[in-house]
């Protein structure tokens, strides 16, 4: 059973000079809550001073825990790693930039105690550059919530808290980590946004760019993907597979009444083509989804791993 009440997790990529103000502001934060707390640190391969900072961080706070990466793996892999370690029964996630206000994480926590599985962080006033920050984060936000179903404000804001069973749930990947309310989705989580503060950037240099954004829309198919059809695949190919080969199908036939029935010459056709390739492709897709969904089976069935979430028992005897 966890010991700790709240674990605060951190990504790091050469922010040394926000590293030790940053660490006063979570314990002054922390410590008003009055609850057990670690803090957890993940230097993503850090090329500066930051490394150094945390260790002497480290040793002047017995709260806080170091991870040292042996190269930079990115925000997501820092994150799965501070996940993995965590002990606390509360888990915030929140950037080492300083633009994330410890300040808030009281009241990220008094929403979980209101009985919220999930509360995500809303920078309702961000002080980012309006071109290459504000604007490609509204649409990505516009474009997400459509996509997922998942109607927040802020998917890129760091600063949430979740509880542990929810967090030691997750799995991220690539870019995945702006996606975890989409993930949490699944499993039936009671979520919640709240307003919180945010700071223009002080020292260092922001890791934030265009190119992410490329990243981001990858990530997004393969989390639409996975929230309505990894447990039935055969759905997904199949659909496609089966308009496919029903209108290869179909031209086929009109074609064969139209040589039959008509003696109209075929030779020559584009239609021809048409039709035995879209029928040759929705085959394809069908086969696709078959052997995924023996994938899947072997994924479920080999791990023992539900395609359900239970919340709670509620009365029964003990095995």
């Amino acid at each position: 059973m966890p010991t700790t009440a709240v674990s605060v997790i951190l990504p790091v990529f050469n922010e040394a000079d926000n590293l030790e103000p940053l660490t006063k502001d979570i314990i002054v934060a922390l410590e008003e809550t009055g609850r057990s707390y670690e803090i957890i640190f993940v230097d993503d391969g850090s090329t500066d001073q930051s490394l150094n900072v945390l260790t002497s961080l480290q040793r002047a706070h017995p709260s806080v825990v170091v991870i040292e990466f042996r190269r930079n793996f990115g925000q997501t892999a820092a994150l799965a790693a501070g996940l993995r370690t965590a002990n606390g029964e509360v888990i915030v996630t929140m950037d080492s930039d300083r633009q994330n206000d410890p300040k808030d994480i009281p009241t990220l926590l008094q929403e979980i105690d209101r009985g919220m599985d999930l509360v995500c962080g809303w920078r309702h006033e961000r002080k980012d550059g309006l071109w290459l920050r504000l604007l490609p984060s509204r649409a990505a936000n516009w474009l997400i919530s459509t996509t997922t179903d998942v109607k927040l404000h802020d998917y890129g804001c760091t600063l949430k808290a979740m509880r542990r069973d929810v967090a030691k749930n997750l799995r991220l990947y690539g870019e995945m980590h702006r996606f975890i309310p989409a993930i949490a989705s699944w499993y039936g989580v009671r979520m919640s946004e709240v307003k919180v503060g945010h700071h223009p950037r002080t020292a260092g240099v922001s890791k934030y760019g265009l190119s992410r954004t490329f990243r981001v829309l990858l990530d997004l198919l393969t989390v639409k993907f996975l929230m309505g059809y990894s447990a039935r695949p055969i759905q997904f190919f199949g659909s496609i597979g089966m308009a496919c080969t029903v209108a290869g199908g179909g031209i086929l036939s009109w074609l064969f009444i139209e040589r039959v029935f008509l003696g109209l010459a075929l030779a020559g056709r584009p239609a021809v083509l048409a039709g035995i390739v879209l029928t040759l492709v929705g085959l394809q897709f069908i086969t696709v989804g078959l052997l995924a969904e023996l994938q899947t089976r072997t994924y479920h069935e080999s791990q023992d791993k539900p395609i359900y979430e239970i919340r709670h028992t509620y009365g029964g005897r003990e095995s």
